[in-house]
């Protein structure tokens, strides 16, 4: 797309009305990172510049963009994506056919969150990149990945069931990596929609506990099947351990305001490896190469626990600081400068 269609697509989707007899200024000489118009939405007179020439700003009408609060993101500063739930220096770039390849990986990687788990983080990214590069450029979109996705997560049900666990996990990663893809290219092509959003984050939560279940289910075909009563403790772990999370994750958006992975550094750390479904993945993978995926699913259901217990105290440790009367802010709120 053009880029005067692409800042076309962000003010719309951003779809907050900008402050009376203000307007919204682009310079279509430059690429930005759409968290600086959520920005200079919510603070009328901002204008953000690069090197001196401004980028992007709300100002009154027919002013001097130089002439409102300038901020140069050009001396390296770091900002705080709260959507995002990251911390760095947003990205702006001179738009020529030379930066074109470079602004593309920086709308992109500017697409990932910041606090996530680990393989999403470190394993994935560049093959991401390169689905969502070729799904922009045959036109696909974030839906039509979604429902791919979502077609690979139920067949890895099913192969789960009956043992087939290395075409599950094969089709399980497909899906995993593509669960990356329909986000990024929402983002990047400013194409995101509320039903898309409801849709992938609806797989996301509803599918792990399923992928559990019908692995324990395939044990038998290995000759490793656990008995009814260790089965039946297995689960209620990995079923309550993983609801309840979700459950306390959702008080502390409710009463802080924000994701309790962006409290304190040692949440965001530990967002890496919590029992989510890609760590969870991650565990029954090697367990599966050492040929007992029986063993896999049992550390699954401790790890969850484990994990839990820590979602607990932290919930907990956050109601006392609430009650100190001291604030709950994100680590890397304080850290922005």
């Amino acid at each position: 797309m053009t880029n005067a269609e692409r800042c076309r697509r962000m003010a719309e989707k951003d779809g907050k009305p900008v402050a009376p007899g203000h307007e919204l200024v682009f310079n279509l000489a430059y690429v930005f990172d759409p968290m600086l118009l959520r920005w200079v939405i919510e603070q009328p007179g901002t204008v953000f510049a690069w090197g001196g020439d401004p980028v992007i700003g709300q100002v009154p009408a027919g002013s001097d963009p130089m002439a409102a609060t300038v901020i140069d993101l050009s001396d390296g500063r770091k900002l705080y994506n709260r959507q995002l739930r990251k911390l760095e220096q947003p990205f702006v770039r001179e738009l020529t056919p030379e930066t074109r390849r470079e602004i593309e990986r920086k709308s992109y990687f500017g697409a990932y969150k910041g606090v996530t788990d680990a393989l999403t983080k470190y394993l994935w990214p560049e093959l991401a990149l390169w689905l969502t590069r070729g799904a922009a450029s045959v036109g696909m979109t974030p839906n039509m990945v979604t429902a791919i996705g979502a077609a690979l997560c139920v067949y890895a049900t099913y192969l789960f069931a009956y043992g087939h666990y290395w075409q599950g996990m094969l089709a399980g990663f497909i899906f995993m990596v593509l669960d990356t893809v329909d986000g990024k290219l929402a983002r990047c092509t400013i194409t995101s929609s509320k039903w898309g959003n409801v849709a992938d984050h609806g797989v996301d939560l509803i599918h792990p506990p399923f992928w559990w279940y019908f692995w324990g289910v395939g044990l038998g075909t290995w000759g490793l099947a656990l008995s009814n009563q260790t089965f039946l403790l297995v689960m209620v772990a990995v079923v309550a351990g993983y609801v309840l999370q979700r459950v306390i994750e959702g008080m502390f958006i409710k009463d802080f305001g924000m994701d309790i992975h962006v409290w304190q550094k040692f949440d965001s750390d530990f967002r890496l490896i919590t029992a989510r479904r890609n760590p969870n993945f991650a565990i029954l993978f090697f367990a599966t190469l050492a040929g007992r995926p029986d063993i896999g699913l049992i550390v699954l259901a401790w790890w969850t626990v484990i994990s839990l217990v820590v979602h607990a105290v932290r919930l907990v440790q956050a109601y006392a600081v609430k009650r100190s009367g001291r604030p709950i802010v994100s680590w890397m709120e304080e850290a922005q400068p």
